[in-house]
């Protein structure tokens, strides 16, 4: 179970579809990402990261991936994710 954090929650709205990706890493870690569409029309991101035993790890929310389309704004995120996973640090968006 995650144990999601305050930028999960302010991000959620149960009123918009979107897409889910999850990838379960070989340390039992975990990377949620969450991507849609506003009713703005603004492409609108939630990346998460949590331990093995759903500590949470990191969390990032976007509410405006300019001029990213959903497909792009995931793998950005997918890249960030493992980026931090690798070296701790973030990169600049």
């Amino acid at each position: 179970m995650r144990n999601r954090g305050q930028i999960f929650w302010e991000w959620a709205d149960p009123d918009l579809h979107f897409r889910n990706f999850d990838e379960r890493m070989a340390d039992g870690s975990l990377i949620n990402i969450q991507v849609r569409v506003s009713k703005a029309n603004q492409t609108q991101l939630f990346l998460g990261i949590y331990a093995q035993d759903g500590e949470l790890l990191l969390e990032e929310g976007y509410l405006d991936c300019k001029d990213q389309t959903m497909t792009t704004a995931m793998t950005w995120a997918l890249q960030r994710a493992y980026s931090w996973m690798t070296t701790g640090k973030l990169s600049d968006r």
